[in-house]
């Protein structure tokens, strides 16, 4: 992965650094969180928030305009939101949350922002029509995904990008549906510094696919 900073990343330990300064400087707070889930029994999996790194390829497939409404799946504290406001992407972004706590927490840095915004409750249970891209980094039990397809399926009414990321093997719950068709797919479990070093950041790789769903 080529390097997004002028700065010397020399290890893992720097490279958070850095992701907790660009925190600062789009939000105001530091958005890392080690914390284990506080609702596994409700099928939902460890906050991770995702790297501004691999956001900025990951994201780069979303065709974002002023009528784009992206809708990040478990969005923990919200860094998916931070890079959309870093972007500066059209359109608007919002994130939803299962757990209360980190969705508090996203909400009271967000809530400055009039283009982003924090819902708390359960995917399953949101009206999807309002969204044309979504964004999943590993949010929940392979169950509840394939739920998830389900509901968006019957309820978006236009054309809509899905980037899916996770080291669960997930990707063939989309594979065969019909409307789905794959545009890019891809793996991260490193960091190339400016000098060439591969900086681990992953101990497994996490796949990724971008999708397009045509209702």
């Amino acid at each position: 992965m080529a390097r997004r900073t002028g700065r010397l990343i020399a290890n893992l330990t720097d490279l958070l650094a850095y992701e907790a300064e660009l925190d600062q400087e789009t939000c105001g707070i530091s958005l890392a969180d080690d914390d284990e889930t506080r609702l596994a029994a409700q099928g939902a999996h460890d906050p991770t928030p995702t790297p501004y790194f691999v956001l900025e390829e990951l994201l780069a497939h979303v065709p974002f305009d002023e009528n784009t409404h992206l809708l990040d799946v478990g969005c923990g504290t919200g860094r998916v939101l931070a890079y959309f406001l870093r972007a500066g992407f059209a359109g608007n972004a919002t994130g939803i949350e299962l757990d209360p706590q980190l969705a508090a927490f996203a909400s009271s840095w967000a809530k400055g922002h009039s283009r982003i915004r924090v819902l708390c409750g359960s995917v399953l249970d949101a009206d999807l029509s309002p969204y044309n891209a979504f964004y999943l980094f590993n949010p929940f039990d392979q169950g509840i995904l394939q739920q998830f397809i389900e509901a968006l399926e019957l309820q978006v009414t236009k054309p809509c990008t899905v980037v899916h990321m996770s080291d669960n093997g997930d990707t063939w719950r989309y594979v065969g549906r019909a409307g789905w068709t794959e545009l890019a797919s891809g793996s991260f479990s490193t960091y190339r510094n400016q000098r060439g070093y591969q900086i681990r950041v992953y101990d497994h790789p996490q796949h990724y696919t971008v999708w397009r769903f045509e209702p």
